[in-house]
This record gives structure tokens, sequence and C-alpha cells, in this order.
């Protein structure tokens, strides 16, 4: 069974999606807690792509189908070996902070990014 938690990061996720707050969500979790975790979501209906990371470890994306098509069509490789811009479109994809992702990718494409004043 998953930690208290673990299950209302996973809880709290889903009601998000379900909420339309987010339309793509990344859940790591220890891979014990998989099965219990995609048991909730397929209960539900709702999609995902199980990623394993290592270190019994698995990265979890649920969400839209489209989303998850473009997810099981860029994320063939650890996240930490993203170009800059996968990188950058998985962020988007998250619903991360837009202006947080440019700074991001322009730090990993150049390792330096000047700043306008």
């Amino acid at each position: 069974m998953m930690t208290p938690a673990d299950l209302k990061v996973l809880m709290n996720h889903i009601y998000e999606y379900r909420k339309g707050v987010r339309q793509l969500v990344l859940y790591t979790c220890n891979a014990r807690y998989e099965e219990f975790a995609v048991d909730r979501l397929t209960r539900q209906g709702i999609g995902y792509v199980i990623q394993p990371v290592g270190n019994s470890r698995v990265n979890l994306f649920f969400g839209r189908k489209e989303c998850l098509d473009a997810i099981r069509l860029m994320v063939t490789k650890p996240l930490n070996r993203l170009t800059p811009e996968e990188d950058f479109i998985l962020g988007a994809l998250l619903g991360y902070d837009i202006r947080v992702q440019c700074e991001r990718y322009c730090q990993r494409k150049c390792h330096t990014c000047h700043r306008a004043i």
C-alpha cells in the first residue's frame, strides 16, 4: 500500500487532471506503488505511460490522449538525456511556468543566458 504522502500526491494530481487544471501529469514514485497507481488510473478511465527510472522508481505520465501520444514519441530515453528542445516541450506539456522553461532552455542550450536589462 502507498504511504499517506504518496497517496495524497497521486490523488491531488488526479483531482487536478479531472478539473482541467492539467492536461498531462508526471508522477514519479517507487515502483512498488506502480500497480496501485495504474489500477486507480485504469478504474477512472485515465490513460497513462510508464517509464522506468532506475533505483526502483518509475515515471508515470497520465492525461489526455494527445499529450500521451507526444510523450510516447518524445520520451524514449531517461528524462535527463532529453535534448534541450525535448526538455522544453515536456515542460510546456506539463504546464510548467513558460518563463522558467525559457530560462532552462537557454541554460541547457547555450550554457549561458544573457538577460536583457
